[in-house]
């Protein structure tokens, strides 16, 4: 008569289950380090997750998590297959069908997801195999391994137990360092060839044309708002990238193509022998909130944009410049931004005099002045191609987004810090406005809901960068509410309209409660 399988402890399958995770995705990893870092089926579904969320729940983690949005999906997904691993190991504790099964669904995802990137050669569906097989492999050996301890116990057999106990221990040891091992391995790998060593190759970028020098009173540093340019390090970064692209300059070609009379295909090289130009420029993000801090300005250094699209021709009819990064994302812009010569539209190598940081979009970018980034500011950019906007469709389109996007004139209180205690008397409140293509007025500001005041400007630069201000009152002890708008040379007054930042930018008027003693 056949007796029914021992059942495992609970906690020995689920720890099987962890293991056998480990193992796949540490497969995954290593071979992907042979291929590309996106090839692993970890990032790859993760990216996957990324095209899928819904536009609000983007935006919500955007808002929420900030830069770190990235690092906390990744988070997310690892507690999730930590948890589900665990619960198949636990239903596995008589056969390992279960699990099985379980860990086949999770290796069809990579190869679904990896198959799904645009960015990545068939290649690349080695990595999620070598997931598939590993993760099956080692769940089935470790769970016959443990099985036959279990016999053993079962068996009252103490001296085979024992033993068969050690092999158990030993084995999921095992298992463990070698998933360390096989991870630290793919990571060393793609580390190998990141493009750190051809940035630093590069030196400093000194343009032809410089960007005329900012006036010491540009900004207002001192009272409280930012500097007037960014430090790279500092410059904002909201991307759909779970791994930064890592492209090195004798790797990257621009393809410009579509309605043109001629194909063209540029090296860095070429590029950068090109007449290089500096221009001074805010960018703004459309996923910045009302007094968010998704607005930099920085110099950048390029080739004048306009330039490359009318060497190659453009044909009647044409509206849009699609345009695609390295890893596959998309965006379109208005042609006639791109070709208008008052916005200055560049192709950038360079910011602040250093080449492009890897995260901004080394070794180049676009930089379309005056509108949102997401159509005019792609990163690790490889395509353009110049057609209509009925024949292609962006990333950002094809989830809601508008497909204009020009820059809403807004403003922000720096100074003092919301749910901050000053002393009464005299209070100064500073900040910045913006109005990107079109400039800053003024910049009125009222306490207490009370009369609009008009506030010192700082220096204009010009009118796509951003302008600081400053103001004071008269405060009693207490708390109050300070309030500002800003004005555009349109003579646009910036709505007190609260919008969210879904399809096309967030609007209203930025407040902020102190306290004064």
């Amino acid at each position: 008569m056949d007796h029914p399988p021992q059942r495992l402890p609970w906690w020995e399958a689920a720890l099987l289950g962890v293991l056998a995770l480990a193992v796949a995705l540490a497969a995954g990893h290593l071979v992907a380090g042979f291929i590309a870092s996106n090839a692993s089926p970890y990032l790859a579904v993760g990216n996957a997750a990324i095209d899928l969320t819904p536009v609000e729940l983007k935006d919500f983690a955007v808002r929420t998590f900030g830069t770190y949005d990235k690092l906390v999906l990744l988070s997310g997904m690892a507690l999730v297959l930590v948890a589900v691993s665990a619960a198949a190991g636990i239903a596995s504790r008589r056969r390992p069908l279960p699990g099985i099964v379980v860990i086949t669904m999770f290796g069809l995802a990579g190869l679904v997801a990896v198959y799904e990137r645009p960015d990545l050669p068939p290649v690349a569906l080695l990595a999620p195999t070598a997931s598939l097989v590993a993760g099956v492999g080692t769940f089935a050996g470790l769970h016959r391994l443990a099985r036959t301890h279990a016999a053993a116990s079962t068996n009252h057999d103490s001296d085979r137990a024992a033993v068969s106990r050690r092999t158990v221990l030993l084995a999921g040891a095992g298992v463990a360092v070698g998933a360390g091992a096989a991870g630290a391995g793919g990571q060393l790998l793609a580390g190998t060839r990141d493009a750190a060593s051809s940035r630093a190759a590069i030196g400093r970028l000194i343009p032809a044309r410089m960007a005329p020098a900012i006036p010491a009173d540009a900004d207002f540093a001192k009272l409280g708002t930012p500097t007037f340019l960014t430090a790279n390090r500092d410059f904002y970064r909201v991307d759909t990238a779970l791994s930064v692209p890592q492209v090195r300059t004798e790797d990257w070609s621009l393809r410009l193509h579509g309605m043109v009379g001629n194909e063209m295909r540029y090296r860095y090289t070429d590029i950068r022998n090109r007449l290089l130009v500096e221009r001074t420029v805010t960018m703004t993000c459309v996923s910045n909130e009302v007094g968010g801090t998704y607005v930099s300005t920085t110099n950048f250094i390029g080739v004048d944009l306009a330039d490359l699209l009318r060497e190659s021709g453009i044909q009647p009819g044409a509206e849009q410049l699609f345009s695609t990064s390295v890893d596959g994302w998309t965006s379109g812009s208005p042609l006639t931004a791109a070709l208008d010569p008052s916005r200055g539209a560049m192709l950038a190598i360079g910011m602040n005099g250093e080449p492009l940081p890897i995260e901004h979009g080394f070794p180049a970018r676009l930089v379309i002045p005056g509108l949102y980034g997401y159509v005019s500011a792609t990163k690790w950019v490889v395509d353009l191609e110049v057609t209509t906007w009925k024949a292609r469709q962006a990333y950002w389109l094809k989830r809601g987004w508008a497909q204009q996007a020009p820059i809403k004139t807004e403003s922000r209180i720096d100074a003092p810090k919301g749910f901050d205690t000053v002393p009464a008397g005299t209070v100064r409140i500073a900040g910045i406005a913006w109005a990107q293509h079109t400039g800053i007025d003024r910049v009125e500001v009222r306490l207490d809901n009370k009369t609009w005041q008009t506030a010192t400007l700082s220096t204009e630069v010009g009118p796509n960068t951003w302008r600081m201000w400053w103001t004071e009152f008269t405060v009693t002890p207490g708390t109050h509410q300070v309030t500002c708008r800003a004005v555009d040379k349109s003579g646009y007054t910036q709505t007190d309209q609260r919008a969210g930042t879904v399809p096309d930018g967030a609007t209203g008027w930025h407040s902020i409660t102190f306290t004064t003693r």
